[in-house]
């Protein structure tokens, strides 16, 4: 007895049978090798074999996905919008990396600067379309409405040529989750600390700030409370906006960050067009000696990965979702790209570790990094949503359906407080080193 490739509805459960007339081993089987079994004896292509291209699965999947009602997903209440999930992809990216790229092309060179970037953009963005792929293929092979990132990588060990991977394919989901968990809350910890300093610079050079923005002056600034207090002044601000967790009613507060951005980034740009001085005497390449330094901030400033596949599982119409990829992170490769480049020309050796350090001390150049403060903070809860999804389904599916809510919005304020206690320990470091 075999099973129809083409049955009307996705079966709730897949059965592996063996015929009467033997072939397969009617033996007991362990749960993972059933699951390996099950991918390989499909009516689908085995892409662990070198005859077969798994460049084909994804592109089928694709055409098929019209009559798949299981993927399409129309109609859910919590589904995001083809706009709203481009707001997110924007957000997810446009973060504190940003403003160090300025120094990260003074560290690799005004040519090789840009250079790097735009391989990096391409090599990001082919990398997000693989994954894409391979998710939409698991999920028409699984008939699942959605697979995650864990789920992607245990899947294709699954299906690998290799027994040991096969056998091993579970720790591959443990892997990647973990360091999804640990890349994620670490952005969530660098936007603590960006928020508090942020808010204390300003606040310090209040009383030497002025109207005219002509004149940059050097400021002397008064001391006020100690970082560590801005972020526990934050702290509970921060609680209630994680504890929002429908990715649908996050697009509202992502659409006021991207505005906040956008028109901080437009202050900065109308200020560093302005007589740019002659570039002639910029490295075209640096001392290879600094390049690591410039990668490092490169990698960080594309830090919207991990957002690809929880943004993609959320939507109506997946469908959409590669031609929003391409366009989405097409214009923030080009943000970087003009940024550093601009950033670079205009400030030279004198660039410092933010952008907005080099800005002149006047109240409207302050306001910029008030705005960029305002995006970073609704950007908090964005990356926050990737470590939530993966932690709080293992606690709450260990306690009563009364008691789940309650667990839900208990883990999320245990993460924010953890991610703040990483925060103050690191300054605690810094300052005693």
């Amino acid at each position: 007895m075999t099973m129809a490739a083409s049955a009307p509805e996705p079966t709730p459960s897949l059965e592996l049978t063996a015929p009467a007339t033997g072939g397969l081993n009617t033996d007991p089987v362990s749960p993972a090798t059933m699951s390996t079994q099950r991918l390989r004896n499909e009516d689908y292509p085995d892409y662990s074999s070198t005859d077969v291209s798994p460049e084909e699965s994804p592109s089928e999947g694709l055409n098929n996905f019209s009559s798949s009602g299981s993927y399409q997903r129309f109609g859910e209440s919590s589904s995001t919008t083809w706009f709203q999930t481009l707001i997110h992809l924007l957000k997810g990216n446009i973060g504190t990396g940003l403003l160090g790229l300025p120094l990260a092309v003074k560290n690799a060179g005004i040519l090789m600067g840009p250079l790097s970037l735009l391989v990096i953009g391409i090599v990001a963005v082919h990398c997000m379309g693989i994954l894409v792929k391979c998710a939409h293929h698991f999920c028409r092979r699984l008939n699942k409405p959605f697979v995650d990132y864990g789920e992607t990588v245990m899947y294709g060990l699954e299906s690998s040529p290799s027994s040991w991977l096969r056998n091993h394919a579970h720790w591959g989901r443990h892997i990647v989750d973990f360091f999804l968990i640990v890349t994620q809350l670490g952005f969530c910890c660098v936007y603590f600390v960006f928020l508090a300093d942020n808010f204390k610079q300003v606040i310090e050079a209040a009383n030497g700030t002025t109207n005219n923005c002509n004149n940059n002056e050097t400021v002397i600034l008064t001391p006020t409370m100690d970082s560590r207090l801005y972020m526990l002044t934050l702290l509970p601000f921060l609680v209630l906006l994680v504890l929002i967790r429908n990715l649908r009613v996050l697009s509202i507060f992502s659409l006021l960050a991207n505005i906040s951005m956008v028109v901080s980034l437009v202050m900065i740009y109308q200020f560093i067009v302005q007589r740019i001085p002659n570039p002639s005497r910029l490295p075209l390449v640096a001392s290879w000696k600094t390049y690591p330094l410039f990668f490092g901030t490169a990698i960080f400033a594309f830090e919207g990965i991990g957002m690809v596949l929880p943004l993609e599982n959320k939507m109506k119409d997946p469908r959409k979702f590669p031609v929003i990829l391409y366009v989405g992170m097409a214009m923030i490769t080009a943000l970087y790209i003009s940024l550093g480049c601009l950033g670079y020309l205009q400030f030279g050796a004198d660039i410092q570790g933010s952008i907005t350090l080099n800005l002149p001390n006047c109240w409207l150049y302050q306001s910029v990094k008030l705005l960029y403060s305002v995006g970073i903070f609704f950007t908090y809860a964005l990356q926050f949503y990737v470590p939530a999804e993966i932690i709080i389904p293992f606690f709450v599916a260990r306690v009563p359906e009364h008691w789940r809510l309650v667990v839900d919005l208990f883990v999320r304020t245990l993460l924010v407080c953890l991610t703040s206690v990483v925060c103050t320990g690191s300054l605690v470091g810094v300052q005693h080193s």
